[in-house]
């Protein structure tokens, strides 16, 4: 299960990302999935569980999403608010993190 689950998180963030063009560092919610993908994929290499691993992602992911306030957007919506949505999570990062938080405690029993 916990190979299974880092080979779908992978398949979309390439999907997003060849999509919406995004990458890191554009203030999009790219910037809360590759820090998700890249811890899931070592807690699984580091021998964690399917489940353990994905609530130690979502925590990067979350950790992540918040330092998207730091960022000035280069596209997406947000890009026209430029310097004026600093110091503001990006909406679309934080919502991801938000979900797959809770698909965490969905995999954990809660």
């Amino acid at each position: 299960m916990a190979n299974d689950l880092t080979a779908g998180a992978s398949a979309a963030l390439a999907a997003v990302q060849r999509l919406g063009r995004a990458e890191l560092g554009d203030k999009t919610l790219v910037d809360a999935l590759v820090p998700f993908v890249e811890e899931l994929r070592r807690a699984v290499e580091a021998g964690a569980t399917g489940t353990d691993a994905w609530q130690q992602a979502a925590k990067a992911a979350t950790r992540a999403a918040e330092q998207t306030a730091e960022l000035r957007p280069r596209t997406g919506r947000a890009r026209p608010l430029a310097d004026r949505s600093v110091g503001t999570p990006d909406p679309g990062a934080t919502s991801l993190a938000l979900a797959l938080d809770r698909v965490g405690a969905v995999l954990a029993g809660n």
